[in-house]
């Protein structure tokens, strides 16, 4: 028997009807799906200290469960002392399984331990896509808080087949993303 992930089952079995019955959409295929999500990093204080990038790469791949790409500076910049193909960012891009695994911990696990948490902001991007930042990478259960040496943020977006805000929104509010109440 082949393992499929709680919120891909759930999407089939019950946003999916749910969604074409608000929207009145004639045929299954145009229900938006969840194509993406890109979690970026960026370490800009790795341009002093280089084990700096190779500790948020591993924890960028421990949260993820997939190995993150180190992102490179495009050009010179010399009041950050900055040179281009500089490593100054890390970022990983979930499909599939993995993206629905994550998804599932992000909303479970991960938003409920941030601290006075009231849910996020429901602005999308003017075409069903979804970005918010994260400020503290120890909201995941995998990261050990003894063993971090410097608290980095995130930024979280959700790319979605949604042709407008609305669709988008409705999608991601079924999926159980905490938005908040206007």
């Amino acid at each position: 028997m082949k393992y499929t992930p709680e919120l891909r089952t759930k999407y089939s079995a019950e946003i999916v009807p749910a969604l074409m019955k608000e929207f009145a959409y004639k045929n299954v295929m145009q229900v938006p799906k969840l194509e993406k999500i890109v979690i970026n990093q960026g370490v800009g204080k790795a341009i002093a200290d280089k084990k700096l990038m190779d500790v948020a790469s591993t924890e960028m791949t421990t949260i993820t469960g997939q190995k993150a790409v180190q992102t490179l500076s495009k050009k010179d910049i010399s009041n950050f002392k900055l040179r281009k193909k500089m490593p100054i960012g890390v970022m990983v891009t979930l499909r599939r399984d993995r993206m629905y695994e994550f998804l599932e911990k992000l909303i479970r696990v991960a938003l409920p331990r941030i601290r006075d948490f009231h849910g996020i902001n429901s602005k999308l991007d003017g075409r069903g896509n979804y970005t918010f930042g994260i400020t503290e990478q120890i909201i995941f259960p995998e990261i050990e808080v003894d063993k971090i040496s410097s608290i980095l943020g995130m930024n979280i977006t959700f790319v979605t087949s949604a042709n407008t805000d609305e669709e988008g929104y409705a999608l991601l509010r079924e999926f159980g993303i905490p938005f908040k109440k206007n």
